[in-house]
């Protein structure tokens, strides 16, 4: 492998009690784009050095959950001003290693400053310890901060889905050891160690490695909260792992969202068009909350498919992820381009009409990279595997459907229940959206376009336990402790 032309390879190392620390060996993080180049190197953190990374996290916690919600803010608004001031080298070696396209990987540090910026301006309101004096006295309800926080990352949005953890664990007085996706662990693992070098040494550590560091995460008794993004199964294994010790747990799981289109849709809008368009292939369809499965009204479905072709052939340009004019870029890694590719393959040997979408810019670069032609599935079965499967991926099936009460049924049968649309008239679609099981429910729009850092975001069923972002989702990181002080000490009914 080489490293690419005019670049270096970037060297991450562990981060243990504020010090870089050297492991026996390293792993290559190829370019996606091209993965005979080297972006960069990555630790293999061994057990032992995890332990090392979690103990220094707790004794930091002694000190740290005693200081000044004021400090901490304070601390973290730095970080906040460190990032912005680093943009455009994060977002450079995030498209780089991942294979976002430039803006998508501005987009992503977009979302991950707005939530650090308002978890700041909220954290001393929402961690405020409310004090009740009622007819029986009075009670101090506190949220106390919970200890040594794992937080286990993914590799779609390795800095957002980081910093959704570090940020409201600091603030509510909380240690933390992170573990990046070895898919996408170095713009993560720099971006930790901007907000470190703002926090007293051992408050945030950084560790990768393997599975047996991820089993010294989940079952290490110091370790009191897991959070953790990613699939299903694996979170199977954790909440296994970690209940000899019953952790508390942020788990954010898989989804495969449906999109619903009611008879109301106008399918001559351009801009709503694109807007499900952009919400099945952002990030290449590598998104929990992209639109997985679009789910049509049979009165609309043949001209919506229409539209819907016409709105992607625009809108998709798979190519170079620097190059200005892509908004495609290729799959992160090989293992997931060869599971698409079989859920395809899959859909076409059922029977399935699939239909390639927008225009290849680079036929070559096409070739040498993980790249996947966006395609869109006709004539698939509602029990075919691209339709219950999360396809996490650059591809999309449309069904019809000839009732909204069949509509309804289909979206809520899904083991999953992360997030979904409705699209048509709005009171029509908020009454639809009422009846999904779902965590959040977006109306004329779908993914990250509906994403707001305000509210509470997690999943029904499979799809997760708890919340992230809005108040909900700095106090997770607390544990509320009741301090009661009554009027009457002695109960009437206990005999002298």
């Amino acid at each position: 492998m080489t490293i690419q032309a005019g670049q270096e390879a970037v060297i991450v190392e562990a981060l243990i009690n504020g010090q870089n620390t050297k492991s026996l060996s390293q792993s290559a993080k190829e370019n996606p784009a091209n993965p005979s180049e080297i972006v960069g190197y990555f630790p293999v953190t061994t057990k032992e050095q995890a332990v090392e990374a979690i103990e220094a996290a707790a004794e930091a916690f002694k000190t740290w959950k005693k200081t000044d919600i004021a400090e901490r803010v304070t601390r973290m608004r730095k970080a906040i001003e460190k990032i912005r001031a680093a943009e455009s080298e994060i977002v450079n070696l995030l498209s780089r290693e991942h294979g976002k396209p430039l803006y998508d990987a501005h987009g992503e540090i977009y979302v991950s400053l707005m939530w650090m910026e308002f978890a700041c301006n909220e954290a001393a309101a929402a961690l405020q310890a409310e004090v009740q004096e009622h007819d029986h006295g009075k009670t101090i309800l506190s949220y106390d901060p919970i200890g040594v926080v794992a937080a286990i990352s993914p590799w779609n949005y390795p800095i957002a889905l980081s910093t959704i953890k570090i940020a409201p664990a600091l603030l509510a007085g909380n240690a933390i050891v992170l573990k990046p996706s070895p898919y996408a662990p170095l713009a993560a693992a720099k971006v930790a160690e901007i907000i470190a070098s703002e926090f007293p040494a051992g408050v945030i550590n950084v560790v990768h490695g393997g599975a047996d560091v991820g089993v010294e995460l989940t079952t290490n008794p110091r370790v009191t909260k897991i959070a953790f993004t990613g699939g299903t199964e694996t979170a199977k294994h954790i909440i296994k792992a970690a209940s000899d010790t019953i952790k508390d747990m942020t788990l954010e799981l898989g989804g495969n969202d449906a999109a619903i289109f009611l008879e109301s849709f106008d399918v001559n809008d351009e801009r709503a068009m694109r807007r499900i368009v952009v919400s099945n292939f952002l990030t290449t369809g590598q998104i929990c909350m992209i639109a997985k499965r679009v789910y049509v009204h049979r009165s609309i479905y043949d001209q919506f498919v229409e539209k819907y072709i016409e709105a992607a052939n625009r809108w998709i340009r798979i190519g170079d992820p620097f190059n200005p004019e892509t908004t495609v870029g290729p799959v992160n890694n090989v293992k997931q381009k060869e599971y698409v590719t079989g859920l395809v393959e899959d859909a076409k040997q059922r029977g399935a009409k699939v239909i390639p979408l927008g225009r290849i810019l680079d036929q070559q670069q096409f070739d040498q990279g993980y790249y996947l032609q966006p395609t869109l599935v006709l004539g698939c079965d509602e029990h075919d595997r691209i339709v219950v499967e999360e396809q996490f991926g650059p591809t999309v099936p449309i069904l019809p459907f000839d009732d909204v009460e069949q509509a309804i049924e289909l979206h809520n049968e899904s083991i999953y229940g992360l997030t979904s649309s409705v699209w048509g008239a709005e009171d029509e679609a908020i009454a639809v959206a009422r009846q999904l099981e779902a965590g959040t429910t977006m109306i004329n729009t779908a993914a990250v376009q509906g994403l707001d850092v305000r509210f509470p975001f997690g999943g029904f069923k499979q799809s997760g336990i708890g919340r992230e972002y809005g108040t909900e989702g700095i106090r997770t990181y607390t544990e509320q402790h009741v301090i009661n002080i009554p009027k009457m000490l002695d109960l009437p009914y206990i005999p002298e």
